[in-house]
C-alpha cells in the first residue's frame, strides 16, 4: 500500500490556521504522517516568529516534516543581512518592507514597529537585534525541492524541458510565466505553492495547493497516495480530481 504524504501550501504567517491543518492531517494519518510544507512561512500574516518556531519544534521532536524554502523565506533572510539585499525578481514598484510583500507583518511579529515615516536603517538595525539568527539560519538552509516516488514537492514550479538537477534557484522560488501554462506530462505529478488559488486545484501534471493564507483565506492540506489525492476538511476528505 502507497503510505499517504501530507502537504500544506504557503503559511505566511498564519500560526491558528497552521494547528488547525496539522490537526486534520493528524485526524486522518495521526501523530507519525508524513508532511511537506511548499515554502513561503513568513511576511503578510501576524505570526510568522510563531510559524518558525512551531516548524522548528515539530521537526526537533521528531516529528517526520519536510519544510522547503519559499521565496518569501529568501526575501526574509536577504533583508536580514548586514547590508540589506532586495531580491531583483520583486518589480521596481516593491520592496521588502511594502505591505504587498508584507515584511513590515513579520518584523512585527518580533516586536519591531514599521511605519512609512521611518528610517528604513533604524528598522533594519531594530530587526537584526530580535530577530534570532537560529530562525534565519533554519530559513537560510530549507531544501528546494523533495522528491519521492511519484511526486515532486517545490515552491513555485520547474522550468519544464529542464532536467531536475538543472533547475535554477530562481525558477524553483519565482517562476509563474512558462510553468503554469504548460500541460505537458513530467515524471512526477508536481506539488507546489506560490500562487494563490481560492482552494487546491488539481491541473494534471501538478497541483497547486497554495489556497492564499497570506490574504486571510484558510489552509487547506491535501493528502496523497501516489498521484491519487483528496482535500482534507473538518468532515474527512474530499476527492481532488484534475480539472476538466
Amino acid at each position: 500500500m502507497t503510505r499517504p504524504i501530507y502537504a500544506i501550501g504557503d503559511i505566511h504567517g498564519q500560526t491558528g490556521q497552521l494547528e488547525e491543518a496539522l490537526d486534520l492531517i493528524q485526524a486522518d494519518g495521526g501523530p507519525e504522517a508524513e508532511v511537506v510544507f511548499t515554502g513561503d512561512f513568513v511576511d503578510r500574516g501576524p505570526d510568522s516568529n510563531g510559524v518558525i518556531e512551531r516548524l522548528m519544534q515539530g521537526q526537533a521532536e521528531g516529528r517526520n516534516w519536510t519544510c522547503l524554502k519559499g521565496n518569501h523565506d529568501r526575501l526574509f533572510c536577504w533583508f536580514m543581512e548586514a547590508f540589506p539585499r532586495e531580491d531583483p525578481f520583486l518589480p521596481v514598484e516593491l520592496y521588502y518592507l511594502n505591505d504587498r510583500i508584507g515584511g513590515a507583518a513579520t518584523l512585527a511579529s518580533y516586536g519591531v514597529d514599521c511605519g512609512p515615516h521611518d528610517r528604513k536603517w533604524a528598522v533594519h538595525s531594530a530587526a537584526r537585534a530580535a530577530v534570532p539568527q537560529a530562525h534565519l539560519d533554519y530559513l537560510a538552509k530549507l531544501p528546494l525541492t523533495y522528491q519521492t516516488g511519484d511526486l515532486l514537492f517545490v515552491h513555485a514550479g520547474i522550468r519544464p524541458g529542464v532536467a531536475l538537477a538543472d533547475q535554477d534557484e530562481e525558477d524553483l522560488l519565482w517562476i509563474r510565466k512558462g510553468f503554469l501554462e504548460d500541460t505537458r506530462e513530467y515524471p512526477w505529478l508536481v506539488v507546489h505553492g506560490h500562487t494563490a488559488e481560492q482552494q487546491p486545484v488539481h491541473y494534471g501534471n501538478r497541483v497547486d495547493i497554495d489556497c492564499g493564507a497570506g490574504y486571510g483565506r484558510p489552509l487547506v492540506p491535501v493528502v496523497f497516495e501516489g498521484r491519487e489525492a483528496w482535500c482534507l476538511t473538518p468532515n474527512g476528505r474530499t476527492k481532488l480530481a484534475p480539472k476538466g
